[in-house]
């Protein structure tokens, strides 16, 4: 690990998630009490149901997103900011015709998740 108190930029390259656009960053590693993802989805994309023991806050930077929080859906676009308290389960799916950016802000800076299925 590098020295995490010297400032430092962390290239896009080294945060891809596989194939996707979509980038994860782990606080941990950059000395960071935060993590998070910057999707970047098509049409139809997003996770499945999970948690967190954290809340997780979402920005959408582009596109329309579909929510499930608990049992309820909620639509957020462009500029909008929703949250989601610890231990309940959460998705999203992009809803709209064109791309989803959306931050997905973790209150760690470790990714705990919780697979629904």
């Amino acid at each position: 690990m590098s020295d995490v108190t010297a400032p430092a930029v962390v290239p896009a390259e080294e945060l891809l998630v596989g194939d996707s656009r979509t980038l994860r960053f782990e606080g941990y590693l950059h000395g960071s009490g935060i993590s998070f993802f910057l999707v970047d989805n098509d049409p139809g994309q997003g996770p499945g149901l999970h948690r967190h023991p954290y809340t997780e806050t979402w920005t959408v930077l582009e596109g329309e997103a579909t929510i499930m929080v608990g049992e309820e859906r909620i639509v957020a676009r462009t500029g909008d900011t929703a949250v989601v308290q610890p231990h309940v389960w959460h998705g999203f799916t992009n809803t709209g015709t064109g791309r989803l950016r959306l931050m997905c802000v973790h209150a760690s800076d470790t990714m705990i998740q919780e697979w629904k299925d």
